[in-house]
C-alpha cells in the first residue's frame, strides 16, 4: 500500500532575491516547542553550528535578531521570531486537513495504476483530532482507506448518495441533543443505518492567554469591543454555536466577525493567537497548542455512521479493530477534552438518540 503524504512549503523573499528557507523557520517552531536551541537541533537533526548559520541567514534578511539567548532562561523568540512561528502553523492548520485529503485521493489513484487492489474503504467526515489519530492508525495499520474531510452535514449528505461508505459526524450531548438529531434526520435511516462511537470531546471558547477581554459566554460576544473568528456554514460546529446563540436570545448579526470564517479548530485557535481576533470557539486540543485560554461550553459526540450490511464487511471490522485497540484510545485520551470511552461501540441510532425513537414512534 502507498501512502502520499503533503506539506505546505512557504518562503519569504526579498526585493534583493535572497529569501528565508523553510529550515530557519522549522529550527524556529522546535525554539518554541523545546525552549532551548540545543534541543532544537536535536529535533530537527542539525548541528549546533549549522543551526547559528540558518539564524545569521535570517537575521541578515530582515536586518534584526530571530532567536536571543538568556542566561537561566534558554533561548527566547524575539517578536519577529514569534510571528514567523505563528506563520507556519496558521498554514499548516488552515491547509493540512485540504492537503490530507488531496493525499488520501491520490494514494487511491496510485494504488489503482499500480495493481488490482481492492476498493478502499471511503471515510468523509468533518475534519476533527479523533478522525485524524484514526486516519494515522489505519495507516499505520495497513487499512486500505480514503479520507476526505468536509462538514457534518456534506459527510452524511455523501453517505446517502453512495458516495462514501462511512461518514463522521458530531451531536452534542444534553439540552442541544434532541433539536441536533433532528437536524441531521433527513440523512438517518433508523432502519438500516449503524453508529459507530469513535469519541467525546469538549466544545468551547478560545481567548487569548489571561483572558484579557473577560469573555465568559456566547453572550459576551456581542460586546462592541471583541471581535469574533467564526466556523464556516455547514460545519456542525458553527451549528452548535448557533444552538447556543438561539438559547441567549442573541442575533448573530450582532457579532463582530461573524461572518469571517476559518476552516477548521486550528485555523481559528491560530487567528485568536494572532491577535486577529478576541474569540474563536472550537474544540481544546487546539487551543492548547496555541496556549489559549479555553473556556468549556459543551460536551459532545463524534459518531461515525454506515449501513448495517458493511459493519461485517472486513474493511469496517478492520476499522472496529483500530478503534478498539488500547493505542488507539490511549492516543485519543491524551488529546486535551477528548475521551475514546465509546470508541468502536456499534449501536442503532435509536439506542444513541432516544428521543429519536420517541419521534419516529409519533410519526407512526
Amino acid at each position: 500500500m502507498f501512502q502520499v503524504s503533503i506539506s505546505p512549503v512557504w518562503t519569504i523573499r526579498h526585493r534583493d532575491g535572497a529569501s528565508l528557507g523553510p529550515r530557519v523557520v522549522e529550527l524556529l517552531v522546535k525554539v518554541d516547542e523545546h525552549g532551548s536551541l540545543a534541543s532544537a537541533c536535536q529535533a530537527i537533526g542539525a548541528s549546533y553550528r549549522h543551526a547559528w548559520q540558518l539564524l545569521r541567514e535570517g537575521e541578515a534578511l530582515f536586518g534584526q535578531p530571530l532567536l536571543v539567548m538568556a542566561r537561566g532562561k534558554g533561548s527566547q523568540l524575539t517578536g519577529l521570531g514569534e510571528r514567523l512561528v505563528w506563520a507556519q502553523r496558521r498554514i499548516q492548520a488552515r491547509l493540512s486537513p485540504l492537503l490530507d485529503t488531496l493525499a488520501s485521493e491520490l494514494s487511491a489513484e496510485i494504488e489503482k495504476a499500480v495493481s488490482a487492489a481492492p476498493a478502499r474503504l471511503r471515510i468523509h467526515a468533518s475534519h476533527g483530532f479523533a478522525v485524524q489519530a484514526l486516519h494515522e492508525f489505519m495507516d499505520r495499520a495497513a487499512v486500505a482507506h480514503e479520507l476526505k474531510y468536509c462538514s457534518s452535514a456534506e459527510a452524511l449528505a455523501s453517505l446517502s448518495n453512495g458516495g462514501c461508505d462511512v461518514a463522521g459526524c458530531h451531536v452534542p450531548l444534553g439540552e442541544f441533543e434532541a433539536t441536533a438529531v433532528e437536524h441531521y434526520r433527513p440523512w438517518f435511516n433508523l432502519r438500516t443505518h449503524r453508529l459507530i462511537g469513535l469519541a467525546t470531546r469538549r466544545q468551547g471558547l478560545m481567548v487569548a492567554p489571561g483572558n484579557p477581554k473577560k469573555i465568559y459566554a456566547v453572550t459576551d460576544l456581542v460586546r462592541p469591543d471583541l471581535r469574533f473568528i467564526n466556523r464556516q456554514p455547514g460545519s456542525g460546529t458553527r451549528y452548535l454555536l448557533d444552538l447556543m446563540l438561539e438559547k441567549g436570545g442573541i442575533d448573530a448579526a450582532a457579532i463582530r466577525g461573524y461572518e469571517q470564517c476559518e476552516f477548521t479548530h486550528a485555523a481559528v485557535a491560530a487567528f485568536v493567537a494572532s491577535g486577529m481576533a478576541d474569540a474563536g470557539f472550537g474544540v481544546e486540543v487546539p487551543a492548547r497548542e496555541f496556549k489559549l485560554e479555553f473556556l468549556p461550553a459543551q460536551q459532545e459526540r463524534y459518531f461515525l455512521l454506515c449501513d448495517e450490511k458493511n459493519t461485517e464487511t472486513a474493511d469496517v471490522q478492520q476499522l472496529l479493530q483500530v478503534l478498539r485497540g488500547d493505542d488507539y484510545r490511549a492516543a485519543v485520551n491524551r488529546l486535551p477534552g477528548y475521551r475514546a470511552d465509546e470508541a468502536g461501540t456499534v449501536m442503532t441510532l435509536e439506542n444513541a438518540f432516544p428521543t429519536l425513537g420517541s419521534a419516529a414512534k409519533r410519526r407512526s
